[in-house]
């Protein structure tokens, strides 16, 4: 199952305008970076899971990841269905010097990537089509910039794109209830919370499965019919997830890492590790600290 960390020695902005899936690829797959993510989706249908909800996917649909935050798809390609997007990953502390000219606008760049958002998923926004605009145009800039140029105009387009996802959240504030997480599978939410609270510690099927009042079999059916991933695997990335975030961000011995999230065998937390981010646990901490 795949899981994304950005590196921003390479560049400062990770950047796609329109990438297109098809034919199931990439049909279920796990995302967490260690900076801010901007995705809007062009077209495309299936189910996101961001923290303890889940939210359909359709087009027109805006949403903001913030540092590490884990964030699971589950895409529907029949009927000859294609996911386009859009997107921008990059560190926000690299940028808020740009934003800081502006305190309404640098207020909002510091709730996006640090506050606590209500909701990360807007419906029906750019009806004029201006963030296909600004992603359009820089998609035939980027490649024509020197090194030199690209802070400046990265930070150009990280101010211009701001300004406008700002007016579209205003926007849907007078609007919220049009955007409130789909219900269909609430009891998986309630899995979700349970595994949040619980995912440090070994785990059990049984016990989660009395703890929430399920039968085991049940449990894991639901969960797999409205995420695309077993039990077993989500837990798997979200403790990549938080071993991500105290390699990059602490001195931790990587046998202690591997107790905090819920791993007694520091061998099979290598293992585990470097079978979903291609590296070992000590690589990666090596190449972060490095840049």
């Amino acid at each position: 199952m795949p899981f994304a960390a950005t590196n921003y020695s390479v560049s400062p902005l990770y950047f796609a305008y329109r990438r297109k899936s098809a034919n199931y690829e990439h049909r279920e797959t796990f995302h967490s970076h260690l900076g801010v993510e901007v995705l809007y989706i062009h077209q495309g249908r299936g189910t996101m899971i961001v923290g303890n909800r889940s939210y359909d996917i359709r087009p027109g649909m805006l949403c903001f990841f913030q540092p590490y935050q884990l964030h699971h798809l589950k895409l529907d390609y029949t009927g000859g269905q294609i996911f386009e997007r859009s997107l921008a990953v990059f560190e926000p502390t690299m940028f808020e010097a740009y934003m800081e000219k502006w305190p309404a606008l640098h207020a909002f760049y510091q709730f996006i990537a640090n506050g606590e958002l209500p909701f990360p998923c807007l419906y029906e926004v750019d009806g004029p089509g201006i963030l296909d605009a600004l992603f359009g145009s820089m998609d035939e800039r980027l490649p024509t910039l020197s090194e030199t140029e690209k802070q400046e105009e990265i930070s150009l387009f990280l101010v211009v794109l701001f300004r406008s996802l700002k007016r579209e959240w205003e926007r849907v504030q007078n609007h919220a209830a049009a955007y409130r997480p789909r219900r269909r599978y609430h009891q998986v939410e309630k899995i979700l919370s349970w595994i949040e609270a619980h995912y440090t510690a070994p785990y059990r099927l049984d016990e989660m499965a009395k703890s929430l009042h399920l039968s085991p079999y049940h449990l894991s059916h639901l969960f797999k019919e409205a995420t695309g991933v077993s039990v077993s695997d989500y837990i798997a990335a979200r403790r990549i997830r938080q071993s991500v975030l105290l390699l990059a961000t602490t001195n931790k011995p990587i046998s202690f890492i591997a107790e905090e999230i819920g791993l007694t065998n520091a061998s099979y937390f290598c293992k585990l590790f470097k079978s979903r981010m291609g590296i070992t646990p000590h690589q990666y901490r090596k190449r972060w600290t490095a840049h």
